[in-house]
């Protein structure tokens, strides 16, 4: 499959950016990946996708000295090696991946237009997080698009702690031309309650990217004390 890797610093972490042409895929592409026969079923789509994936994060653990592929997890989760973490997402032609000594998660997400953004809004934001979004200067379509993958970021980074969290239980608290803000419910995990996250974001092409580390994710007594230190 024809590919082309190029890495990109930000928020703190190094992307791995995989764009890719899903027409040039073959079936024995697959072959190097120590979990391919886990893929037979898959479609054609799916599986350049997952290549794509993989190819990304390969060049991401490049980093620590690894040089595998990470496999394929009981949820389907990607495998990382001990002491590491990272994450992998894709979106229609491009792949990313990025990895951390600390919990990590990556999102990339088409920007929704007018329509679509005007039907799922109900779905993923609550009337108080429509007002913060309708404050900012981002188009309403942009906005949305970058709360529900800001919200995917942060259940990928945290993904051992929380069990298929709903939309409500990550409530945005602010966004900005480069961060967004999300506030974690008692029912996103317990243990991580009143959490603040704060997401980097940018927007490539017609994409939008977020990245949710766990340096960015503050106590109540941590975000408090920013403001009198």
């Amino acid at each position: 499959m024809l590919t082309s890797h190029f890495p990109l610093p930000f928020a703190e972490h190094r992307l791995h950016i995989v764009d890719f042409d899903a027409s040039s895929f073959h079936e024995h592409d697959l072959l190097w990946l120590p979990h391919h026969d886990r893929l037979r079923s898959a479609g054609r789509k799916r599986k350049a996708e997952h290549l794509a994936g993989r190819i990304a994060a390969v060049h991401a653990l490049r980093e620590v000295g690894v040089r595998t592929a990470p496999g394929i997890g009981d949820k389907r989760q990607p495998l990382w090696p001990d002491g590491v973490f990272g994450s992998i997402s894709h979106c229609a032609s491009t792949a990313l991946a990025v990895i951390s000594r600390q919990r990590v998660g990556v999102d990339i997400e088409k920007i929704m237009s007018q329509h679509t953004a005007t039907e799922l809004a109900p779905s993923i934001i609550d009337s108080d997080e429509r007002q913060i979004l309708q404050a900012s200067s981002l188009p309403f379509p942009l906005a949305l698009t970058l709360s529900f993958s800001a919200k995917e970021s942060v259940y990928k980074a945290f993904s051992d702690h929380v069990t298929l969290p709903g939309f409500d239980s990550a409530n945005i608290t602010s966004l900005t031309a480069t961060q967004i803000s999300l506030n974690l419910r008692p029912t996103f995990a317990a243990t991580m309650a009143e959490r603040i996250v704060r997401i980097g974001w940018f927007q490539r092409d017609n994409s939008v990217i977020t990245l949710c580390s766990w340096n960015n994710a503050l106590s109540p007594r941590q975000e408090r004390s920013r403001f009198y230190t």
